[in-house]
């Protein structure tokens, strides 16, 4: 099964960040970016891709001591920026570094379970709204070559959410769309939760 490690923003966070999105839909081009829905809006700590079954056990085991090493802590979702042309993101004000070391220990914990994890790397805590389509989803057709994302980002230069405790760091299964229709994106479903510190 593919999966991550996580922390999910709750509703009401969710719910003001889908207000902005919305304005940032109507833009010129917007229909040319392929929009993250909002039920699988997430923070991925760590992704370990294909897992095997057996090994399970001892990523539970390990995800279970990285959050009781790391306390609850205060977040907002803040600002926004891309990935060059390709990826809009929403970040985080507030305790990132505590949100990091729970990311450093969910990406060990995996390791540390037999899991084949990339090079380790700064973590950049963001959420993802928006991707470019690639000319493999037919950009060109669409009018979306080179698109730039730079207006998507500016417009969240000044977003503010609401604070809310991060209490719980979550294993998610990502579960592929349906091959052949357009427009699906992956379905993700939690699969075990472990609340922070002790």
């Amino acid at each position: 099964m593919r999966l991550f490690a996580a922390v999910l923003p709750p509703d009401p966070v969710v719910a003001e960040l889908a207000a902005r999105v919305e304005a940032l839909r109507a833009l010129p081009g917007a229909d040319g970016l392929r929009w993250t829905e909002r039920e699988g809006w997430h923070f991925t700590l760590a992704f370990y891709g294909e897992v095997a079954e057996e090994v399970l056990p001892e990523l539970h085991t390990r995800l279970a001591r990285a959050a009781h090493r790391h306390r609850p802590h205060e977040l907002r979702l803040a600002r926004g920026g891309r990935f060059d042309d390709r990826v809009v993101w929403v970040g985080v004000d507030g305790d990132s570094e505590t949100l990091r070391g729970l990311a450093d220990s969910a990406a060990a914990g995996g390791r540390r379970a037999g899991i084949p994890m990339d090079r380790p790397r700064p973590y950049h805590p963001h959420l993802t709204i928006a991707r470019a389509r690639s000319a493999r989803h037919g950009s060109a057709r669409h009018g979306t070559a080179g698109l730039s994302l730079a207006p998507y980002a500016e417009r969240l230069a000044d977003f503010a959410g609401r604070e809310w405790t991060v209490r719980e760091l979550s294993l998610v299964r990502s579960h592929p769309p349906a091959p052949g229709v357009p427009g699906r994106q992956p379905r993700y479903e939690v699969v075990a939760a472990w609340p922070l510190g002790h």
